[in-house]
């Protein structure tokens, strides 16, 4: 997901470097399981979708598939480190992690952000189907 116009060797190289970096100053021996907790705390349980009902269109709450949470997760990871901009990528992304790891930064923020949405549109839950 971190590849851009196609160069799947220095995407490579940014997503290792930044694993590596992420797991410096921990004492975890599996160095994904800082990039294992950033996503679970990173992933959205539910989210709104619209729905047009009669002519208004309101923001039903729907229950998140695994595969879409996870993929949400990692795509605001790497938005947000996108947007660190004076650094470099792989650093960034490193940061990143460290913060979704511990339940800090910009995706974790986004995650509440889509909570309180759906929480916010419960009394159209009705409408899902």
């Amino acid at each position: 997901m971190v590849m851009k116009d196609g160069k799947r060797s220095l995407a490579e190289r940014v997503v290792y470097s930044a694993i590596d970096k992420a797991n410096e100053g921990t004492d975890t021996i599996d160095p994904l399981e800082v990039v294992t907790r950033a996503i679970e705390n990173s992933k959205p349980r539910v989210e709104v979708k619209s729905r047009r009902v009669g002519g208004a269109t309101y923001q039903v709450p729907l229950e998140v598939a695994a595969s879409r949470s996870q993929a949400l997760a990692m795509r605001w990871i790497i938005g947000f480190a996108r947007g660190r901009k004076g650094t470099p990528m792989h650093v960034a992304l490193a940061n990143e992690i460290k913060d979704a790891a511990n339940n800090t930064g910009g995706a974790v923020r986004k995650r509440d952000d889509v909570h309180k949405m759906a929480q916010a549109n419960r009394a159209f839950a009705h409408f899902r189907w």
